[in-house]
């Protein structure tokens, strides 16, 4: 599963002007958790990531590549959670390395079993309100959980366990981004091009005609590094360009 790779390639690209603080995965430093999403009451509330109309952009990439993740760490541009004082724009990003499961019907159907674990973490104190057709994700943070030391390193730690336990997950970074020089716009466009590819995949694979000028994922067949070869093989054809 090789179509994310320019997404991520970008993602590092826009990301290149910092520094990150880095965490190497330890499993005996995750978060509490509660057994649900926890109502964090506006009055609880130390500030919100993505509060007050600020930028809020979340997105996931696979690829079967493991240099291109790396083992499994949290990454952090820009102010700790400790650190924050009021509501600030924010992004997560995870980047996933899998393990090749074969015919592209199946990773598909690998790809949003592991994605869906992100609606099972469940960090104390961390409200999570997620709105996944916008890539939008805000988080509302306690004042309790401030208190008792939450930090992205322990919350990306509870991340990493629970992607961990699939068992075509070979490595994870998690990456958050509350820094405000970053580039939320660009990382937002980044995010529609995520989905734009997974939507295409999943049209491809539902089978579509191979007429490209009349075919509504053109764009995306012409950007994406396989997309085009992947829509030929799977309406058993062969491409124009071979």
């Amino acid at each position: 599963m090789e179509l994310f790779n320019g997404c991520i390639h970008e993602t590092e690209e826009l990301l290149s002007g910092s520094s990150a603080k880095k965490w190497t995965y330890d499993p005996a430093a995750c978060w509490a958790e509660t057994s649900r999403n926890e109502l964090v009451m506006l009055r609880e509330a130390a500030y919100e990531l993505g509060g007050s109309a600020k930028s809020a952009v979340s997105y996931s990439c696979f690829t079967t590549d493991e240099r291109l993740v790396g083992p499994d760490e949290v990454w952090l541009y820009g102010p700790d959670l400790s650190e924050i004082r009021g509501d600030c724009a924010f992004a997560r990003i995870v980047l996933f390395s899998i393990q090749d499961v074969g015919e592209e019907d199946e990773a598909y159907r690998a790809l949003q079993d592991i994605e869906f674990v992100k609606y099972h973490v469940f960090p104390k104190g961390y409200m999570i309100r997620a709105l996944s057709e916008d890539n939008r994700e805000q988080v509302r943070v306690s004042r309790d959980a401030i208190r008792g030391g939450i930090s992205f390193r322990n919350v990306g730690f509870d991340y990493i366990r629970k992607f961990r336990e699939k068992e075509n997950v070979r490595g994870v970074r998690v990456i958050f981004i509350t820094a405000p020089e970053a580039d939320y716009p660009a990382l937002r466009a980044q995010a529609r091009k995520v989905t734009d590819i997974t939507r295409s995949l999943s049209t491809i694979l539902d089978g579509i005609p191979t007429d490209c000028d009349s075919c509504g994922l053109r764009e995306i067949c012409d950007e994406v590094e396989g997309m085009r070869e992947l829509h030929f093989q799977q309406a058993g054809k062969k491409s124009p360009s071979e």
